[in-house]
């Protein structure tokens, strides 16, 4: 579907934004909110501060949606110890401050109150809440560029009063934000609706992995005790094997600060992120420019055959793995990822990568993750290099790994993949214009209705 475009334009100033309609002006945020603040974290010390039933945000429920609970609720005793906690009302926009969620936003379904690496811009001031998030929300990348900090990204409550964006008139902006509301509510069915199929999909083919990778292609195979509840029968001259001893290296990678988009070419440096196998295909699109002011690493750089796998993630994600099929310039693993090379005599790459997807291999996993909280936990190398699975030979492998990568659930799945990265794009585009003018929706919404 295609929009027209206002009567006529000028220069915003801003590069992000490049031009806005001529009857719109750009803002900072101070003048749009009576209030922008935050709050802060009461003591652990005392059970009685967190035995309220008065919400209390922190950073990791920022998830671009409306707020109505919350994992910890303080009293109303910690308010009057704790001057820095105020309450606040529904449409409160909430903008993440430190950290790797630096940038989240979320906005408030009820009162609440908030942890110190929440800012909260309330009470709007001629302009429409939900118009500004998805302002924000557009402007994300460019709120991140006035980041700092060493490993992770922070921004302070005096960057965010100080950041301008544009503002049209108010009766705009509610058409702006009813149009968005109905335009990625469509989107985000579609998403959803392809998210369940890739589930049912995913369940299917981790049954038909775990099948080959521990009975084998051959229902008329000789079978023996594996000697492991889990694994259960084997065919007769497969070996259970540790991790470990077929393997030629394990190692993770580096971290540094990176830039916040992905490398345009091979020519520059990168790193990947942990994202990058959690489909069981290797995503080398997942991945960070490395700042011009430091060096890449030869030696972290992804070859052929790499078995990549999470070490750090939710407990679902944890564990999860894929093979690199060949050679990437200058694209380096992180500290998140391990990077496992086989031994070729004993073991294919993509053989152990299927093993550690199938439930034998997550049954192991999902035991040995901890972690403070499920939203981040952590295995260890022992983790994989103490796992016993049962080692066909190699030609075995080979013609497992041909069935499997013959799969109709994985096409399935891979073309819904690519659906949603396609829907994502198409919603990101759509905000992006709507907010900075370059599309005129102010009729959109009478014309749906009618």
């Amino acid at each position: 579907m295609s929009f027209p475009k206002y009567p006529a334009y000028k220069e915003s100033g801003l590069k992000w934004v490049g031009e806005i309609p001529t009857g719109w002006n750009l803002s900072q945020l101070s003048f749009v909110f009576e209030n922008i603040s935050s709050g802060t974290t009461p003591s652990a010390n005392n059970d009685e501060y967190y035995r309220g039933n008065i919400p209390w945000v922190t950073t990791g429920e920022l998830r671009e949606a409306e707020i109505f609970s919350t994992e910890k609720n303080i009293s109303s005793g910690a308010l009057n110890v704790f001057s820095a906690l105020k309450i606040y009302p529904p449409g409160t926009l909430l903008v993440a401050m430190y950290g790797a969620t630096t940038g989240r936003l979320g906005w408030l379904g009820v009162d609440a109150t908030t942890n110190q690496a929440c800012c909260a811009l309330a009470y709007p001031k001629n302009v429409h809440f939900k118009f500004i998030f998805y302002s924000l929300l557009n402007a994300k990348e460019a709120l991140l560029l006035l980041s700092s900090g060493g490993g992770q990204p922070n921004i302070n409550q005096e960057k965010i009063r100080s950041f301008r964006i544009p503002i049209p008139p108010l009766p705009e902006q509610q058409a702006i934000a009813s149009f968005l509301d109905r335009e990625c509510g469509k989107i985000d069915a579609l998403i959803a609706e392809q998210e369940r199929l890739i589930a049912l999909l995913a369940e299917k083919r981790q049954a038909v992995i775990s099948h080959a990778v521990t009975k084998g292609l051959n229902p008329n195979a000789p079978m023996k005790d594996s000697g492991i509840p889990w694994i259960g029968m084997v065919p007769e001259g497969w070996e259970m094997m540790r991790v470990k001893n077929i393997l030629l290296t394990i190692e993770q990678g580096w971290s540094p600060q990176c830039e916040n988009y992905p490398r345009s070419s091979d020519s520059e440096w990168a790193v990947l992120k942990v994202g990058c196998v959690n489909t069981g295909i290797f995503d080398p699109s997942e991945n960070k420019v490395l700042p011009e002011t430091l060096d890449g690493n030869e030696n972290l750089q992804v070859r052929a055959g790499d078995v990549l796998v999470s070490r750090a993630n939710t407990r679902d994600l944890v564990g999860r793995s894929a093979v690199a099929e060949r050679n990437y310039s200058r694209l380096m693993i992180c500290d998140k990822i391990f990077r496992l090379r086989t031994r070729p005599e004993f073991c294919l790459p993509e053989y152990l990568s299927f093993f550690l997807q199938s439930s034998a291999g997550r049954h192991v996993i999902e035991i040995a993750a901890s972690g403070a909280s499920q939203s981040m936990v952590n295995i260890g190398q022992g983790t994989i290099l103490e796992m016993l699975f049962p080692v066909p030979p190699v030609e075995i492998q080979r013609h497992i790994l041909k069935n499997l990568n013959c799969n109709d659930e994985a096409e399935s799945i891979g073309n819904a993949n690519q659906f949603i990265n396609l829907a994502y794009e198409r919603r990101a585009a759509l905000i992006s214009a709507a907010v900075t003018g370059k599309i005129d929706v102010r009729n959109q919404n009478k014309a749906n209705a009618a």
